[in-house]
Parts: structure tokens; sequence; C-alpha cells
């Protein structure tokens, strides 16, 4: 990136297109360690002897291999090493950038570096490998691999990820050297992944560069049409910066406060996606130039702010406190956007130094503190506070390609962090709920999930999680995901483990209502129990039916009678013909029996429903059965059974068109839960009506779960409409009765349709 003024902090000038390698004493002189000595100057002559003795031993290793460009190949671990003194890394960080080849390009092994340079070498060295020997069946299952061993060993140690962004940045910096065929795919990756990693770590200065050289490289005919359209703005308007310039300085040094003044340019890549993302030109980008303003103290960015709201006008909407609230990445700065000299507008960044090293350098910040105030308060806090969203990510999952679509996804900001009672962090898409929070934690506790809290406090399971929230998760044995939180569910993890619960169960209870109704329609034919493999006049049976109903197994052949695909009669029937054919004759009697039984039920025996069944059977809601109701079932297709009231005018349609589909059901002596029904209260309108009447129903132990009042709430007589939750048609009469004896109603009575 351009630096618009020629400040100490400026950021850094993107580094172009690489030229061919130059002449061989260019050439050597960047092979050698005099290049990097000058930046090492922080270190003791201890810890400086041994990164030399690290340079000798990856300068000898590398011995006769040259990059791309032309170049000795030890060139490249040298500017790794170089970016990681700009960081102030220590002596240990800076042998493994020299080395960080080595295992992979040269086969030295990790027993042979532990040995020359010590453990805590050979491990940031080891974390920092690919793994080449082993075999993947992809290229990205092998990036998900390699980038998974490289966040475990960051895990113990942040300096392998910091070495492995110098070593990005710097392949970056050369890939015009690369084959071009490989400029998307290195370019793409470098975009979705580093940036990012160096985003989150607060590496803006690696982050920007890093997005710099992907744009130039992905679109570098866009790139070179906007460095020119930029160069161009940038000398018409150095007129009016440098008198902005000006202006600033003179407006503090009357102030009496002490500031230093650095220019800030858009890059290429942030104006390039701004007029992708909001359909702008290039002439509609206004805030391409900025200014950083650097104050002594934190007291001193508001005063400052001050002073340049007096200098200039602030646009409405455009001021951000990240001080009081920072960045997930620790970011801190005021920033404003002024209506500077000729309506031009001027965004300003406001900060201290220790913010600027923060902002510009992130959690290389701590080394750069350790070096330079090594007693100061920061070293303690700024070690590793941006990592802990990113430890977290290898725990989620196992599958390589799994765990590279995480990376992806959980690495952008668009995130939330969120506690466990016992302060894990768990990182989730922004919009997750607590189901999702449940299930990141284990599928059993999401599936067993019955409530939760937030802070402390009882919250809806649909609740949407926020950044800093501590979620505690209530379980329980009895309960099951319920097919409404797929309307709501966040991740895609939580989405497919309630989906197939909900398909196991539904498949579940679907085989055993069909087994009930086979073994029913078997009686009927005067066989009162299943053929077995074990009767060697029996074996071979089950096959044949398959063949003859097209199902692949047993389970799926009860599975679709129980969703009402097959008929039981017909199946059953099939089955009789083919025992009969195996030499086994029917049971008269229980022949004579069950034809006398289903010509008092007009089908098959009785199924018993108590109210505990699922997705096997289905309660009609146009007629609302509950027990004590006269009730017949259908075997809908594919919709398993659906019980109706006797009465139900849709219930006789559906048996005048499809009488074959219809089979006996009754209700358990002791149903094991309450049922919906439907009841309309025609009340005097006025004041209080409503909880009159829903007091009634509460004192007549009736939940309400729907009410509906209508569109008539200007009329003097309105109907009310309820679905309520009662044990039986004794409950619902008692319902009733409690309402007729309440103040302004008229009638009540049950309704016959659905509310």
């Amino acid at each position: 990136m351009s630096a618009l003024l020629h400040a100490p902090s400026a950021a850094p000038v993107a580094p172009g297109p690489i030229d061919p390698a130059g002449p061989a004493a260019a050439n050597a002189a960047a092979a050698s360690f005099a290049s990097l000595t000058a930046r090492l100057d922080y270190l003791s002559p201890v810890d400086l002897e041994q990164v030399r003795q690290a340079y000798r031993y990856a300068d000898e290793a590398h011995l006769g291999q040259l990059r791309n460009s032309g170049e000795p190949y030890i060139t490249h671990p040298i500017a790794v090493a170089a970016q990681c003194a700009d960081w102030k890394l220590d002596a240990q960080a800076l042998m493994a950038a020299l080395l960080h080849d080595a295992l992979e390009d040269c086969g030295i092994s990790k027993a042979e570096l532990i040995e020359r340079f010590g453990s805590p070498v050979a491990e940031l060295v080891d974390g920092l490998t690919k793994l080449d020997k082993l075999q993947f069946d992809t290229r990205e299952e092998s990036q998900a691999e390699s980038f998974r061993k490289m966040l475990l060993a960051m895990a113990r140690d942040v300096r392998v990820i910091l070495i492995k962004l110098a070593d990005r940045s710097h392949n970056m910096r050369t890939l015009s050297d690369v084959p071009r065929s490989k400029w998307t795919r290195i370019a793409s990756e470098t975009l979705e992944i580093y940036a990012p990693i160096a985003y989150r770590l607060g590496l803006n200065q690696t982050y920007r560069e890093l997005q710099e050289l992907s744009f130039q490289h992905l679109r570098p005919w866009r790139h070179n049409v906007l460095s020119k359209a930029l160069e161009r703005a940038r000398s018409r308007r150095r007129d009016l910066i440098g008198k902005v310039h000006k202006e600033v300085e003179a407006a503090f040094e009357t102030a009496g406060m002490p500031i230093r003044i650095a220019g800030r340019e858009k890059t290429l890549y942030s104006i390039y996606r701004k007029m992708d993302e909001k359909h702008l030109s290039f002439a509609q980008i206004t805030d391409m130039y900025g200014f950083r303003i650097i104050v002594p103290t934190l007291a001193d960015c508001y005063t400052a702010l001050g002073t340049l709201h007096q200098l200039y006008k602030p646009v409405p909407g455009k001021f951000k406190d990240h001080i009081a609230i920072p960045k997930v990445n620790g970011y801190q700065s005021l920033h404003t956007t002024l209506v500077g000299p000729s309506g031009v507008n001027v965004e300003f960044q406001i900060r201290t130094e220790a913010m600027h090293v923060v902002a510009e350098s992130g959690v290389a910040a701590h080394w750069l503190y350790k070096a330079n105030e090594p007693d100061s308060p920061m070293t303690a806090r700024l070690g590793a506070q941006w990592l802990q969203s990113l430890m977290d990510i290898q725990n989620e999952t196992r599958d390589a390609a799994e765990f590279w679509d995480h990376v992806k996804v959980d690495l952008f900001p668009e995130a939330v962090y969120v506690f466990t009672p016992k302060s894990k962090i768990i990182s989730l898409p922004r919009g997750a709920t607590v189901v999702d929070f449940a299930y990141a934690i284990h599928s059993d506790i999401g599936d067993r999930t019955m409530a939760a809290r937030i802070n402390g406090e009882q919250v809806p399971l649909r609740t949407e999680l926020k950044n800093g929230d501590v979620v505690e998760v209530v379980t329980s044995s009895v309960s099951a995901p319920n097919p409404a939180w797929l309307s709501f569910v966040r991740t895609g993890r939580a989405r497919s483990k309630i989906r197939h619960h909900l398909k196991t169960l539904a498949q579940t209870e679907s085989e055993g209502l069909g087994e009930k109704l086979l073994l029913q329609a078997l009686r009927a034919e005067g066989i009162d129990r299943f053929p077995t493999d074990d009767d060697s006049t029996r074996a071979g049976i089950w096959d044949k039916l398959l063949r003859f109903t097209g199902n692949r197994s047993r389970s799926e052949l009860l599975m679709d009678i129980g969703l009402g695909k097959r008929i039981a009669s017909i199946v059953a029937k099939r089955m009789a013909t083919l025992l009969a054919e195996s030499g086994e004759k029917p049971d008269a009697v229980l022949l004579s029996r069950e034809r006398f039984v289903t010509q008092e039920s007009a089908g098959h025996a009785p199924v018993t429903l108590d109210g505990s069944e699922n997705a096997s059977v289905q309660y009609a809601i146009c007629c609302r059965p509950i027990p004590g109701d006269a009730i017949v079932g259908y075997l809908g297709r594919g919709e398993g059974l659906v019980v109706h009231t006797a009465d139900c005018a849709i219930a006789r349609k559906l048996h005048h068109k499809d009488s074959e589909r219809f089979i006996g059901v009754e209700w358990s002596d002791e149903p094991t839960r309450a049922f919906e029904a439907a009841v309309v209260v025609t009340v005097n309108n006025g004041k209080g009506v409503l909880a009159r009447v829903a007091s009634a129903l509460a004192s007549a132990e009736a939940d309400i779960t729907h009410i509906d009042m209508g569109q008539e709430a200007a009329l003097e007589t309105i109907d009310l409409r309820f679905v309520v939750a009662v044990r039986d048609r004794v409950h619902l009469a008692d319902v009733l009765r409690a309402l007729k004896r309440t103040p302004s109603v008229l009638r009540a009575r049950r309704g016959s349709t659905s509310v």
C-alpha cells in the first residue's frame, strides 16, 4: 500500500511485480547473514551467535537449491527471519524461521534438530512442516491436515503462526516468479485463509499486504487499472492533503497537545471490494485518504477528537469508538469522518502510541513491548488473547475436509464468541442460538436440551447469542429434538444432527406401527405370527415377499406399511399365499374369530392410542380428537396414521374415496398426555373480558396453546377461538361449564374446525 505522507508510521508500500533475478553479487548479498544482522540489535551476543549457527546450518542444508527467480534458496529463510526480527521475536523463533524448510526439503530429521538446537526450536520447525509423507485423496485434504497440524502447534506456541505468516508474506512478494498457472490457487488460499488469520491476530500491516498481493495476482488487470486511477487521484489531491496536514498541526499546536500525524491510504483491494459490494464507481469512493493522530494518553484521544470537531464539521453517523469497544483482534482507535477543505471527506483515526503498536502489529506487539519495555503491563495480556478462538477450532472435528471448511468460515469476523460455565470459549457463526451452542459442545447435549440460561437468566432456546455471553444448557433424559428447532438453528452441525434424530425416530416408530398392522392383517388371514428363517419349511418367505413388494429389506417394508405407502391387508394376503405354497394352512379357529371381529370393527383389530406416539401417528387438526371421542384411523400415503373423529366431514370424504386405507383405532384406558381441542367462546365485547375467559380456563386446568380474536374488535359480540389442552371429553365438558358460568360469556362450545 502506498503511503500518502512520508511519516515514520505510514503504512508500507505494497511490493509490485518482482523483477527477474539481479546480478550474482546482489544474490550473494541477499543470501548472506550480514543482511539480517542489522535487524538483530535487540538480541544478546549469546542469542545472536545461536541465530548465526542456525543460519550456517540452513545455508549448508539448502546448498545448491535455487528459487524460481534464480536466487539461492537461503534468501527465502533469511527474508522470513527478517520479518520475524521486525516483530522482535526471540532467538528461538528466528532460528526456527531460518530452519523452517529444513525438515520438509532437506531430509533432516526432527531428532537432528533437537540434538543441534534444542527441543523448543525443533517443535517450532515441526509445527511448520507440511505432511507430505502421508497420502491424501485430494489436495484440499492435504491442506486441511497440514493446516490442522500448524494450528495444533500454534496452540502450544503462538510463534508458529507468526513464522508461517512471515513465510507466506515472502512467498506472496515473490509470487511473480512462480508459473502463472499457480497464481490463482496460491493467491486464493492466501486471501481466504492467511489474510483472515493475520486480521484475527491483529497483524494489520501483514493483513493489508497479503490482501493487496493476492488481489494483484488474482485480478492483475483490475489491479493495474485501479493503481493508475489512484495515482492520478493522489496527484490531484496532493495540495488538498497538504493543506489538511498543516491546518491540523496548527490546531493542535494552538491547543498545546504534542501529536504525531501519519498518513493513511486505502488499499487497492479495499477500494475494489467496496466498489464491487456497493456497486460504486471509483469516483464515488470518498474515503481513500485519511490521517492517524498519535497522542500521548488515552484521555488525550477524546480531547483530540474535540479539537478536530472544532476544526472541521463531522459527518453524521461516521463516528466509531473502538477504544471503549475494541474489535475482536484487540484493535483500539477512535474513528471520525470530517468534511475537510473543498467539501472532501477525510477520515481520522485517533490512538495512543500503545494502541498504534497493537493496531499495526497485533499479537506481535507482545514481543515488541517485551523488547522495548520489559516491565510494561502490556506484556502480561498481549501474549495470546487473540488466539483462543483459533485454538478451539481443532477440537470441533476430526474430519480433514470438514475442519478446512470450519476454518474458512470461523476465521472471519462474522462470528460470536461465548463461554461455557467453565469459561471455555465456543466460536459460533453470528446469529447462532442456544441450540447451536448445545450441539457445538456435544450432540448428546443438543439432543437432550430442555432449557437454557444466558448470564444467569432463563431464556428461550431460539435466543441469539452475543459476544461474551455465558451460556448454560439444562438437559433432561426425556427431552428430544423438536422439529421446530430447524426453523432457527444457524449451524450445519445442529441442523444435520436434528434431522438425523427426527428421521431415525420417525423410521423406528413407523416400523413398529407397520409391524403391528401387518401382524393384525395376518391374523385376519388365519396366521398368528410372522414366518421365521429358522423354520426350514418357511425359509425364503420374506425374500419372496420383498421381491413382490419391491422393498430392499424387511425394515423398509414394515416402515412403508407404517407410513401408509403399502396396505397391510394386501401384503398379508400375499404372505398367506406364499405360506400356503410352502405347505402351511391357516388356523381355522383363528380365521373364524378374526373374521367375526373384522365384521364388527370394519377393518383390522384396533390400534390402541395413548398419546405417546410421535412421528408415526398424527391427530388431525380438522377435528382435533380427544380421548372419549369415537375415532377412526386413516393410513395416508407417506403420512403415517392420521386419527380423525368418527363424525369428521373430511374423514367421511376420505372414506368414500379410499375406504381400504381406514383401520380401527381405539383410546387407551390411561392416556399419557393432554390433547388439544378447539373451543369457541361467544362473548359481550368489553374491557377485561379476555382476562376473565382466560382465568376461567386456568381455573378449569386447561392450558391455552393458541388464541384467535379475529377481526371483529369493534362489534358488540365477538367469537374468541381457543385451542386448549385437555385430558379427555369429561375434562372438556368441565371446561365448557366453567366458561358458561363466566360473566360476559354468551355461549361456549367445542369447535369443529382448526383455529
